[in-house]
């Protein structure tokens, strides 16, 4: 039953004396669902369409919650009966709603030989994973198993394993152990083909360990695990004091852990499922053999076009993404990469209205509302950027034309994280996290071209086909140089006004 941010509105069913409890959603009787990654996304999307699943046709699809390292969440979640708020924002209202679908949570860095033990119960059907495209521990440069990660190598040694992947596989070796129920395991992270990625990245951990320990494993997986692929798209800010003291003055009971998100929201999955599934249709997700056609849309139309806005608001001081839309410059820039070169690298799904889907798109980086942080949409911009511009650059290079603003991009998103000595990116740009930072700043660069030449071509960033671009490469550090000596609005309409023309050659 949803609440309207409306004061004199009822709230009675929504505590217990200190806790909240939720009359209209009945708790799920147990567990199939184990999920890796319990933030803020995952309770705002896929715990959101599992409850419209058990309203819809019941099931034993509550879900168990497995943070990564943070104890604020679980601890909440423990003291509230494992009950939170969403609240869906917009400039016209705030609407809460109340999944209760989490039976249990923990952290799995304080009990990791829990996490493969929950992997091993036969009762657990699904694994869902919302981990970043940072948890998985691939090399962006070869897409592969990065063998190199001290946490991959100590989980291949032994032990209780830490690494996502690390966690998976010795899951499923004891799983198969145990008999080998049926399991999928479904990403939710944007991830090209993010299901098959995550099963070649569980095979490649396997393959490494010696024959004893792998080869049934493996012969379990062909036999009875599914990896299907799935796109999320649905906008998770941080959560904020504000917000939290918002949905308490409507609760009538602190909630320490709400999650605000927009109003929109779509989920397409593969229909692969080895143990069964919840009726996840029954809160819209779609089920279709279009899922790469889904994800080509959200990765490249919208989170491209977004880490665009995020790195240039970043520089010029805007502290959230509407503000950075609300600019003239940063707009135009949005729509000339969207339209330019991200539409015609994808391909829509039937029965999508490509032109009213970008339409919805620059309402949805405008809601005010929601006040989404340019430094956290900018952050992880080495893995993202990985799985969202190399195949629009070839698209356009290929064809003869050039991706101005995909370099711009790139040029901005080095600005922000590896700024060359003397250049002040701002505190937008300084507060976003990225796992490439060290590397990028370990060995100082003489200026644009040097820089944007480490990144792309010596650190392989986005992969070996971009580090072949040469015209690409340089133009990136063209601008980058645009940016520190004449200023990022001097960048952008440079790049706007190369993109109307044409005029860079491609290679």
């Amino acid at each position: 039953m949803p609440i309207i941010d409306d004061p004199s509105g009822p709230t009675a069913s929504l505590h217990r004396g200190a806790r909240m409890s939720v009359a209209s959603s009945p708790a799920p009787r147990a567990a199939g669902i184990l999920h890796l990654g319990l933030g803020s996304f995952h309770r705002a999307h896929q715990a959101v369409y599992t409850a419209a699943a058990l309203r819809a046709e019941g099931g034993d699809w509550g879900i168990v919650g497995v943070a990564s390292r943070s104890r604020r969440v679980v601890d909440a979640l423990h003291a509230q009966d494992h009950l939170y708020a969403v609240a869906t924002v917009s400039p016209e209202a705030t609407t809460l709603d109340i999944p209760g679908v989490h039976t249990d949570s923990y952290v799995a860095a304080a009990d990791p030989a829990r996490v493969v033990a929950d992997l091993s119960d036969p009762r657990i059907r699904i694994v869902t994973l919302t981990v970043t495209e940072n948890g998985y521990s691939f090399s962006p440069s070869t897409q592969h198993l990065d063998v190199t990660d001290p946490r991959v190598q100590a989980d291949l040694r032994g032990g209780a394993p830490m690494s996502t992947i690390g966690q998976l596989a010795r899951g499923l070796q004891a799983r198969a152990s145990a008999g080998g129920a049926p399991l999928s395991i479904l990403s939710c992270d944007n991830l090209l083909s993010n299901g098959s990625h995550t099963e070649k990245l569980v095979r490649e951990f396997l393959q490494e360990l010696p024959d004893a320990e792998g080869s049934d494993v493996l012969t379990y997986l062909d036999r009875a695990v599914t990896f299907p692929s799935s796109m999320v798209d649905r906008i998770v800010p941080s959560t904020t004091a504000e917000l939290t003291d918002r949905v308490a003055g409507l609760l009538g009971v602190r909630d320490e852990v709400p999650v605000p998100a927009e109003p929109f929201t779509m989920w397409a999955i593969e229909d692969r499922f080895a143990g069964g599934r919840p009726a996840w249709e029954a809160g819209g997700a779609v089920f279709t053999d279009e899922v790469g056609a889904y994800e080509q849309l959200k990765v490249r139309l919208l989170n491209g076009t977004h880490s665009l806005i995020a790195y240039l608001g970043a520089l010029r001081g805007v502290p959230t993404i509407p503000d950075a839309i609300a600019l003239a410059d940063i707009e135009a820039a949005a729509a000339a990469v969207l339209r330019g070169e991200y539409e015609p690298s994808v391909t829509a799904p039937a029965g999508v209205d490509i032109e009213q889907y970008e339409r919805d798109l620059f309402a949805r980086w405008g809601n005010s509302a929601l006040g989404h942080r340019t430094s956290q949409v900018g952050s992880d911009g080495s893995v993202k950027l990985g799985q969202r511009i190399p195949g629009p650059i070839a698209h356009a290079l290929d064809r003869g034309e050039f991706p101005h603003l995909i370099a711009l991009t790139v040029a901005a998103y080095l600005a922000c994280v590896a700024p060359p000595a003397g250049f002040d990116p701002g505190p937008h740009a300084e507060a976003m996290t990225d796992p490439a930072r060290e590397r990028l700043t370990a060995v100082p660069t003489r200026d644009g071209r040097d820089l944007a030449h480490r990144a792309i071509v010596d650190l392989r960033l986005f992969g070996d086909d971009v580090a072949h671009r040469t015209a690409f490469v340089d133009r990136v550090g063209d601008l980058v140089d645009t940016i520190v000596r004449r200023g990022v609005e001097s960048a952008i309409a440079d790049s706007l006004a190369a993109a109307g023309s044409l005029a860079h050659p491609a290679t």
